[in-house]
This record gives C-alpha cells, structure tokens and sequence, in this order.
C-alpha cells in the first residue's frame, strides 16, 4: 500500500510460519509481501513433517530457504507447534539477530507472543486469513490478510507416491480474494485520522494519514477493499480532497488529503 511507510530493506526480519495453520499455495504472494518490510533474514517453518497433509510445503521449503523445524504431536489435542514457534521467537529475540518477526498464522495463541515481542521494542508484523481472531491481530505492528495477497499458486507435478500424497480430506481448497465495502466505520475511521494531523487548513500529508491508520488498526489495508494503493481508495470515497505538491528539497511530489465541507 503506498503512502504507508515500511520498515528500512535492511531491517532483519525473523518469518516463523505455522504450517499446520497456513496453506503452502500461499507461499509466493507471502514471501514478496515480507520482502516489502524487510528482509528475512531468519525464515523457518514448523510441523509434524511425518504427516502427509504437509506434503505440499515439501518441495517449496528449498526454494524459499525456509528451514523446516520438525515437531511431533504426541498428545492429541494439543498443538506442538505452537510452543515450538514460541521457544524459537523468545530465543531468537534474546540473541539480538533479528530487529522485527513476521508470524505467519491464523491462529490467536500467538497474540502473547506478539505483545511480548512488542513489549521488547520490536516491529511485529503478522500475516494470517481473514477468520484470524481480532486479539492476534490488534497484538501486531501490521497484519496483513493472505487473501490479499497474489492469487495461491498451483502445485507442480510431484514424485510422491500414492500412499504418500494426502486425501482429498487434507487438501485444503484455494482461497478466493474477498474484496469488502467501503463501510460508514471505515470512513469514519479515515475522517478522524486525517483530523488527528491536520494542520489549521485542515490539510493532512497522506503517508501520515496512512501510517496512523495502520496503528489504530493494523489490519487496514486498501487492498482489502479492491485497491492496490491508498490514493485511489481515497478518490473512489468521494469526500477528500487531494493536493499534490512538490517536495521542498527533492523532485518527489507529496500528496496532501483535505475532508470536504460535506458530513461523511
């Protein structure tokens, strides 16, 4: 989303990704995602490997350097994995390697582990599907939906053997985008964030409309209503001005959002 400023590229971002929680055709759209806050330079994945509903992530873990981590399920009803991923975040957090994690999951139990990570002054970003509890979400920096992201890719022809490749029961469906409405409470929360930092004409620079809107709601995000940048979201509302202007000291043009004299 433009006019939200990321992290720079040279922030090391540690990716603990939940396989049992998170579908392998998501994988590419994932990690060019990530590549916009950071960069990865910890990226690991957590299973019970010896399953074949986790088959697909198999060929994939290679190409992307993601280190797979194997967990075994030895109570059923618990998930393993969880702990693992949350051992692995405390340790990599006391080494000092990393200065911002991405958590990949849907899954609320790691809403502690993000407010803990936070707590400890570092970015959190989150990444999970649209059914991903509002707790997990409100603990991170910024969480972005998976159904935003490019379209799922498709598996390639694989070499496993019947017996191996999973059920039709295990194989998770593709995920289509779902695009929302633009909402009264959406353009009430934009109304109110540009009032935050207007100046006495009431005009606002955009980039810091748009990062206050990521911290009082870090799931927003101008794809989630069908738009690939903030700007054009914003003309399609109807009740915002924008100026764009020349940079004081550079040849980049700033644009600058006014709300109209009509009551959203």
């Amino acid at each position: 989303m433009d006019d939200i400023k990321g992290n720079p590229i040279d922030t090391r971002l540690a990716v603990l990704i939940d396989a049992d929680n998170i579908s392998h055709q998501n994988i590419r759209g994932m990690m060019e995602e990530i590549a916009r806050y950071g960069n990865a330079t910890i990226k690991r994945i957590y299973g019970d490997w010896t399953r074949p509903n986790l088959s697909g992530w198999k060929h994939l873990l290679l190409d992307y350097a993601i280190t797979p981590v194997q967990q075994f399920g030895y109570t059923t009803g618990k998930n393993p994995t969880d702990s693992a991923m949350i051992i692995d975040a405390m340790d990599i957090l006391y080494s000092e390697k990393a200065d911002g994690f991405c958590l990949v999951s849907s899954d609320s139990d790691f809403t502690r582990l993000a407010t803990r990570l936070r707590e400890a002054g570092k970015i959190v970003y989150g990444i999970g599907e649209q059914k991903t509890p509002n707790s997990f979400i409100a603990a991170c920096d910024r969480f972005i939906y998976l159904e935003i992201l490019d379209e799922p890719q498709h598996d390639e022809p694989d070499q496993t053997t019947p017996e191996q490749k999973p059920s039709k029961q295990q194989v998770q469906p593709e995920k289509k985008k779902t695009i929302k409405k633009i909402g009264k409470d959406v353009i009430k929360l934009i109304s109110t964030t540009i009032r935050d930092v207007e100046d006495e004409n009431g005009w606002a620079y955009l980039g810091e409309v748009g990062s206050l809107l990521v911290k009082k709601q870090p799931s927003f995000d101008s794809r989630n209503y069908g738009f690939e940048k903030l700007t054009p979201m914003i003309k399609s509302i109807g009740l915002y001005e924008l100026d764009v202007r020349e940079g004081a000291h550079s040849s980049s043009k700033h644009i600058y959002i006014r709300i109209k004299n009509i009551k959203p």
